[in-house]
């Protein structure tokens, strides 16, 4: 059955871009050798093995911070930002924001298929509950974040596209090695 908060559009949309987005990473990292893994366009950005490194960091604090979201009593408030605000984050890579030091990758081994089966298992999970789920996604709310726990949800998909941008970018960049 489905959740009272979760219209059949909306998580035929949540579901979607779930899976456009682990479709996407795959594609964005797929063939790139040891050296563009590795590269760094400056000493003080990432390269594309560490967004991975970043992603497999930052999306588990965000699914233990939904589930600790939906073990609250539902507050029915809604979220301060719109679905669309939510979306747009992912795309809109103008404003840059640096993450909490928890959320800074280390350097480790440059293991992209680790790093990739991490983010798959993850995004597996997160994607079998937003197909299943009968949960209240709109009654709850992630407070300090100013989302409901739907918005949270698609906010996890859209953290990672606006990762796989910033791959984009540094696969773009100047010295990036050719192969």
């Amino acid at each position: 059955m489905l959740g009272a908060s979760m219209t059949k559009g909306e998580r035929q949309r949540l579901v979607a871009d779930l899976q456009m987005t682990a479709k996407w990473l795959e594609d964005e990292t797929a063939h790139l050798s040891q050296a563009q893994l590795e590269y760094h366009p400056a000493p003080d950005q990432w390269s594309v093995i560490d967004v991975l490194g970043h992603l497999n960091l930052a999306e588990p604090i965000y699914w233990q911070q939904l589930r600790d979201a939906l073990k609250e009593e539902p507050s029915g408030k809604k979220g301060q930002v719109t679905d669309n605000d939510v979306l747009w984050y992912g795309i809109d890579r103008t404003i840059r924001q640096k993450t909490s030091p928890n959320k800074v990758p280390k350097s480790l081994p440059a293991d992209l298929q680790a790093r990739l089966a991490a983010f798959r298992k993850l995004h597996a999970e997160i994607l079998e509950y937003a197909q299943a789920t009968s949960d209240d996604l709109r009654a709850h709310g992630l407070e300090k974040e100013g989302t409901d726990a739907y918005q949270w949800v698609l906010m996890i998909s859209t953290h990672a596209q606006r990762h796989i941008l910033q791959i984009r970018e540094i696969k773009a960049s100047r010295g990036f090695p050719a192969s």
